[in-house]
């Protein structure tokens, strides 16, 4: 997976008999990060779900098409979706640290489970991760008193980022991980995606807020009713875009 640029070709989406993407097709570039924007229910999140096979976890649904990431085949014959989401981490819209476990506990799970157990090595991803996700200075002294759950939602947030990364996978796929929180905590995320791009992520960043897709993103998808109606660099697609539909969408027009 060196390089981990994603390539989507014919990929369609269902949840029953309820068709939710249509034929799409990106070239998503690797160590960037992509926008995709577009109203609700249009299919962003379902897209970026595809992308790791968390799709496939919800009753009842089904893909088909072709997935890349580098010269990995996502969906190819006796690949293991564990193993996807292991390479390719995801945070989601709410926070959803375990409550149960300690905030130390909630960034060496996955390591755990990948079999890490050396005490020394973990103590060091950890900081590093939490370092990362820019929580280091904010939770260093309560790592194993408290809970993930004690957390404030922004600090809850940075710290699935802080798991997700843990086990250095190499895209990180962010849906709309700010639409909860503050625009102080928004802003610690959105700083926090642009210490991810120096350290070689390739990011996909589903988002409704225009503004950031702006700000964080090098290229941007706009999804229309499942389709992908436009897609290129980020500067292009909000100054002079190639579709009117795009041009509506990224004025205010509709959505």
């Amino acid at each position: 997976m060196e390089g981990a640029g994603i390539h989507v070709k014919d990929l369609n989406a269902w949840f029953g008999p309820k068709q939710a993407l249509f034929n799409i097709a990106m070239e998503i570039p690797a160590k960037k990060a992509t926008a995709i924007i577009g109203p609700s229910g249009c299919g962003k999140s379902t897209f970026v779900r595809c992308l790791n096979r968390m799709h496939e976890t919800l009753p009842d649904t089904r893909v088909e098409g072709k997935v890349s990431i580098g010269e990995l085949d996502v969906y190819g014959k006796g690949v293991s979706p564990v193993w996807i989401r292991r390479r390719v981490g995801m945070v989601f819209q709410r926070p959803n640290p375990f409550p149960t476990m300690s905030i130390y506990d909630n960034v060496a799970a996955g390591l755990k489970l990948n079999g890490f157990r050396n005490r020394r090595e973990l103590d060091v991803v950890v900081e590093r991760s939490l370092r990362h996700a820019a929580l280091w200075d904010e939770v260093k002294d309560d790592l194993k008193k408290k809970s993930g759950a004690s957390l404030s939602g922004g600090q809850q947030q940075r710290l699935c980022v802080a798991r997700g990364i843990a086990v250095k996978p190499e895209v990180l796929l962010l849906d709309e991980p700010a639409s909860a929180l503050d625009p102080i905590s928004t802003a610690k995320i959105e700083d926090l995606i642009f210490e991810l791009k120096k350290e070689q992520y390739t990011i996909v960043i589903v988002t409704h807020n225009m503004q950031q897709a702006a700000r964080v993103a090098e290229f941007t998808g706009f999804f229309l009713l499942g389709k992908m109606i436009e897609f290129d660099k980020t500067e292009k697609v909000f100054t002079n875009p190639s579709d009117k539909r795009t041009e509506d969408y990224v004025t205010g027009r509709f959505g």
